[in-house]
């Protein structure tokens, strides 16, 4: 056994990327604050091939050093748009036909392992929220789905960006098998 090197890898250019059919998963980031974790967001998304990331309210936007650290160059892959009302954000993305998921913990929320999207004929889109408050009160009844991840130690949360990379891991798994199997 022995470790592939980079050219090795077959990964796509920047304009092979852009070119390339996508996922039909858009990404809400309401108020995160770290751009160290607004960077892995977008790391996220390329390595999945989502459609494009929403970045809402205080969330910083690209350039910025700490998004530029841990993104490394999926700035520039990823499709992104500044939408500064998260309410305004989903309303739209409801009235274009997306399945909207708030990825929260609510007295309603379904565990990730039971979201099925394999036979879904909508788009869909993933809402996360602040790093400490979660997601913005005011969009939880625009949200369709409430869904966590299944916890078992003693912390009660998740770091949101590890979070996106367990739920767009399930999301685009799902719909790679359905919908694109040119992926």
């Amino acid at each position: 056994m022995r470790k592939l090197k980079l050219q090795e890898l077959n990964r796509l250019s920047i304009p092979e990327y852009k070119d390339s059919n996508k996922l039909p998963i858009v990404v809400v980031l309401d108020n995160i604050r770290s751009g160290l974790n607004i960077g892995s967001f977008f790391r996220t998304g390329d390595a999945f091939r989502i459609e494009k990331i929403y970045l809402t309210g205080i969330t910083a936007t690209p350039p910025h050093r700490e998004i530029t650290k841990t993104a490394i160059g999926a700035t520039e892959s990823v499709d992104w748009a500044y939408v500064e009302d998260v309410v305004e954000c989903v309303k739209q993305l409801k009235e274009q036909s997306f399945t909207i998921y708030g990825i929260e913990q609510t007295d309603s929320s379904v565990p990730l392992t039971n979201i099925n999207e394999s036979n879904s004929i909508h788009p869909v889109a993933l809402v996360f929220g602040n790093e400490v408050n979660g997601l913005t009160d005011a969009i939880l009844p625009l949200i369709d789905r409430s869904v966590e991840i299944e916890q078992f130690g003693t912390k009660h949360s998740l770091n949101v960006s590890v979070c996106a990379g367990i739920c767009l891991w399930h999301f685009a798994a799902q719909l790679n098998r359905a919908r694109r199997p040119d992926l």
